[in-house]
């Protein structure tokens, strides 16, 4: 056990004193702050605002187009004699001509919308939903229809609520399915980014021979469960460091974009300074909903699974990494095709999450759930929703046995691997080493 830890810190303070480390734990909150600073500023600034010259020879549409849009404004004017369209755009400075046919039939002949280089999508979503809504609007008023009346009621939506019969909270899916992928998609992420940092330093070692000189002096499985250990601890140091960056940079942005916190400091104002008889209203509001059915969740569990899950997924797929940098010499492709039966169980994991956050109890969720290679990823996407507690000891207990079951045969494999040189190792092989070992 000492020889282990001392093979931990070894592997932990080397990478963790390596400038490629110090500079990626501290670009990626900077540059995730960074984003976050350009979305917030891209949204106060609002779309540049572009100039529509409407030619409405129905006389039906132009009076009533939105006037108030953040992103178009529009005025009216006519081609004079035998002016293009192109000429006529540019003599009244708009960036989009907007042609109006007269009514045949009860119905606008045709309308055409002019662009230079082309009219982007949302502008013809824009214009198209504008038009047909003052359209609808008419036809509504020349057959007598009250159109508000119409927009009440397909307006309107059912207040329906779901409780779990346990303990009788509210609980809401979209949240459990949020909860869900996000733990699920960050186990994902754990076990390809540090189980493949564990493959890439087995292979450095032993293509470069050091391997050959540690193992005089520890044993094969003692210098593969060192190496798995300190690179889970980097790791972790790392997602720590991460996010307690990220947090304390977030605090920057009203420091960064005033206006920012003069518009958090209204919308509270505007709360403190609301009625009291309005107060029902808010409490029945969908962002207030939201965050009562976060509250609702039972977090104690999920973050202990969480845990537990994610040290278990590494764990495991690390060994095998490890088994499968063993095998590598010195050509990279052949890293390639021996890491895809390793990778495969992976993406069937998180294809089965996608089908677990729609149906949590279905015979592929519970199977996903339960097998030691899936479960670390699916499990997660069902916890939010609430798991039989026989269910979730049976699914622990399967990656704990999965766990030393698959370490055991990495540990024979790295074994005979670690030593072997100038020989590609095919699957064949390594299973006549488990056999035989």
């Amino acid at each position: 056990m000492n020889k282990i830890f001392i093979i931990l810190q070894r592997e932990y303070l080397t990478r963790v004193k390596k400038k490629s480390f110090l500079i990626l734990t501290f670009l990626v909150p900077i540059l995730i702050f960074g984003a976050s600073l350009l979305m917030v500023y891209i949204a106060l600034q609002g779309e540049e605002k572009q100039k529509i010259v409407v030619n409405d020879e129905s006389g039906i549409f132009f009076h009533r187009l939105d006037k108030k849009s953040k992103t178009y404004t529009f005025f009216a004017e006519a081609p004079k004699g035998n002016e293009t369209n192109r000429d006529f755009a540019k003599r009244v400075e708009a960036d989009i001509y907007l042609h109006i046919l007269p009514f045949q039939n009860s119905r606008p002949d045709s309308i055409l919308i002019y662009k230079e280089g082309g009219v982007s999508l949302g502008t013809s979503l824009f214009l198209s939903t504008q038009l047909d809504n003052i359209y609808h609007v008419k036809q509504m008023e020349e057959a007598g229809i009250d159109k508000a009346k119409i927009d009440s009621i397909q307006n309107f939506s059912l207040p329906i609520k779901s409780y779990d019969l346990k303990d009788n909270k509210e609980t809401n899916s979209a949240i459990a399915s949020g909860i869900g992928y996000m733990m699920g998609i960050m186990i994902y992420l754990v076990i390809f980014i540090y189980g493949s940092g564990v493959m890439r330093g087995v292979m450095e070692e032993k293509t470069n021979r050091i391997a050959e000189v540690v193992i005089s002096s520890v044993k094969p499985f003692q210098l593969m469960m060192g190496k798995i250990l300190g690179i889970g601890l980097v790791g972790l140091t790392q997602f720590l460091l991460w996010g307690t960056l990220i947090i304390l940079l977030q605090f920057l942005l009203p420091l960064i974009i005033p206006s920012l916190g003069d518009l958090m400091q209204a919308r509270e104002n505007i709360v403190t300074a609301m009625p009291a008889s309005e107060m029902p209203n808010m409490g029945s509001s969908d962002s207030l909903a939201m965050i009562q059915s976060i509250m609702n969740q039972n977090w104690g569990l999920i973050i202990s699974c969480f845990i537990f899950y994610f040290l278990g997924g590494y764990f495991i797929y690390a060994s095998l990494f490890a088994a499968v940098g063993s095998l590598v010499n010195e050509d990279p492709q052949e890293a390639q095709q021996l890491t895809l039966p390793v990778s495969m169980p992976i993406i069937f994991g998180f294809i089965i999450l996608m089908t677990t956050l729609k149906e949590p109890n279905s015979s592929l969720s519970v199977f996903g759930s339960m097998f030691p290679l899936t479960s670390p990823i699916v499990m997660m996407g069902r916890i939010p929703y609430g798991v039989p507690v026989l269910q979730l000891i049976l699914s622990m207990g399967l990656l704990i046995i999965g766990f030393i079951l698959i370490t055991w045969m990495s540990g024979k494999i790295y074994r005979t691997g670690i030593l072997l040189y100038g020989k590609k190792t095919t699957w064949k092989e390594v299973l006549k080493w488990l056999r035989h070992s």
